[in-house]
């Protein structure tokens, strides 16, 4: 985009007209956009003592927090670029990050350590970074350019080693020209998700030029604490994974909380129960919009407010305004309206590209610009995009495709079901069978309530009887990643480990 401002002069340009504008709140602390913009000249005056120059690379081994931040609006400042790492990766998923990046200097928290083997530059514990945010701001800072890159966002590592999408300040600029309206000037908006994630990562451009206050709910993530801030802090937008609204939900602060200061709630990341939007709807007395986007494409689509509920509950939505969606085959043939494909996907919010690695990002961006989702949809008449799940996910039971969303979203409405998870599992006659893991709702009988017999019957009632479960394990809670999705790795492997267990 011409003329686009880069991230940290947007935070200058705040900083100078509203100083006393509140940037952050985490717990007891709270940082101005006048401190903020101060804080990060001061660290970006450390970095460049430190030799770090435009391209190299600062790694954050902090939580989310304030002075997660400063730290990366100070590298931006001077061209550096962050690469933030999600503390709950695996030692091995956070050595391979550092050894890829080859960090100049690498920011380590409490709590924190540098992985074994690695090379981390210098390493600046947290405890420098009192001393490094009150330094003098730089003499002279390097001329950038907004094609310069800001950040390196990874996948949380569930397949194998972590994958790096890199974006700079105009691509930035794209999401927030398309994220529509889940965003206005002034927001309060209560932060639910590791910084790490794409989440904050690539909206921070957005946050700053719409003077944006970002209220942490804090790590571990819990949904008490989330309903205090929505009580306390004046949050006028929530946004969080379908996990964290089913936990809120249920809880019974729920009943003490007053929502009426929320001007619209968002939903994504994952699966959505048509019954949890309803909930929403009801519960938060607020517009709900469901969204749907991923690490590498920046933003996709989104419903609006004023949609009517059946298409908010299960779509989500349409593309933003300079997103490109098409469905495919698997040969990159344009499927028609309410035909199953891929989800392809193209617009200038998308990443630059996996780090230093051309070759695997040609795997999921092909020659003319379309990045393959691997995620399975349609579009309905109205072109609101309905996501059916992963092509990984997919299984065929004898010889007909079952989408496990399809079967999840119908096993939420039943009303013994709490949560619910479905995978595929080999099976030597069908070729594939599911497998549902269900949390069951309180106060239920769940031998009975929840039978195999049970929950086949319901699923027969709503949807294709091959599509029901061939199998039911009740389950206390569903495991999740680093990113708070389901982690369909460990149920699968649970599945396979359960069905072992029965054969002997």
């Amino acid at each position: 985009m011409p003329g686009t401002r880069l991230t940290a002069d947007l935070v200058c340009d705040v900083a100078m007209a509203e100083p006393d504008r509140e940037a952050y709140v985490h717990g007891a602390k709270r940082a101005t956009y006048g401190w903020l913009d101060r804080a990060a000249d001061g660290f970006a005056a450390t970095l460049l003592d430190h030799g770090v120059a435009p391209g190299d690379v600062v790694v954050l081994l902090l939580p989310s927090s304030i002075k997660f931040a400063v730290c990366y609006v100070g590298a931006m400042r001077i061209g550096a670029i962050t690469s933030a790492v999600n503390l709950r990766l695996g030692p091995s998923e956070q050595a391979s990050i550092l050894s890829r990046t080859e960090p100049k200097v690498t920011v380590v928290g409490d709590g924190a350590s540098v992985p074994v083997g690695v090379d981390p530059g210098y390493v600046m514990p947290v405890t420098a970074l009192k001393d490094a945010f009150a330094a003098d701001p730089p003499v002279r800072l390097p001329k950038l350019r907004a094609t310069d890159p800001t950040c390196i966002v990874w996948t949380s590592g569930t397949t194998g080693a972590p994958k790096g999408a890199v974006y700079d300040h105009e691509r930035q600029a794209a999401i927030s020209h398309n994220i529509g309206e889940l965003t206005v000037d002034g927001d309060r908006r209560l932060s639910v998700l590791p910084f790490p994630h794409v989440g904050y990562m690539t909206r921070v451009w957005d946050e700053v030029v719409h003077r944006t206050t970002v209220v942490l709910a804090g790590e571990p993530w819990s949904a008490a604490e989330s309903l205090r801030l929505i009580r306390e802090e004046g949050i006028t937008m929530a946004t969080g994974v379908p996990t964290q609204w089913q936990l809120v939900l249920e809880h019974p602060d729920l009943a003490i909380t007053d929502f009426s200061g929320l001007r619209v709630a968002g939903l994504g990341a994952a699966a959505i129960p048509p019954e949890l939007v309803r909930r929403m709807r009801e519960t938060l007395g607020c517009p709900v919009l469901t969204r749907y986007t991923s690490t590498e494409a920046g933003v996709t689509t989104s419903t609006r407010i004023g949609d009517p509920d059946e298409v908010v509950a299960n779509t989500v939505g349409r593309p933003a305004p300079d997103v490109e969606v098409r469905i495919a085959t698997p040969d990159g043939q344009e499927l028609g309206v309410d035909e199953v494909g891929e989800v392809l996907s193209r617009s200038p919010a998308m990443m630059n590209g996996y780090w230093r690695d051309p070759e695997l990002t040609a795997t999921v961006v092909d020659a003319d610009g379309w990045l393959h989702t691997g995620d399975l949809g349609f579009l309905d008449p109205d072109g609101n995009l309905r996501i059916v799940g992963r092509l990984k996910e997919m299984y065929i039971r004898g010889g007909y495709n079952v989408y496990p969303s399809e079967v999840e979203a119908v096993l939420a409405e039943h009303p013994a079901v709490s949560r619910a998870a479905v995978v595929g599992l080999p099976d030597s006659m069908l070729g594939e069978v599911g497998v549902a893991f269900l949390v069951p709702a309180d106060g239920i009988d769940a031998t009975t309530d929840l039978s195999l017999d049970s929950v086949r019957e319901w699923c027969r009632s709503h949807i294709a009887d091959y599509k029901a479960p061939d199998r039911v394990v009740l389950i206390d809670e569903l495991p999740m990643t680093s990113m708070l999705k389901i982690d369909k790795a460990a149920l699968s492997a649970l599945a396979e480990k359960e069905a072992l267990r029965e054969r002997k």
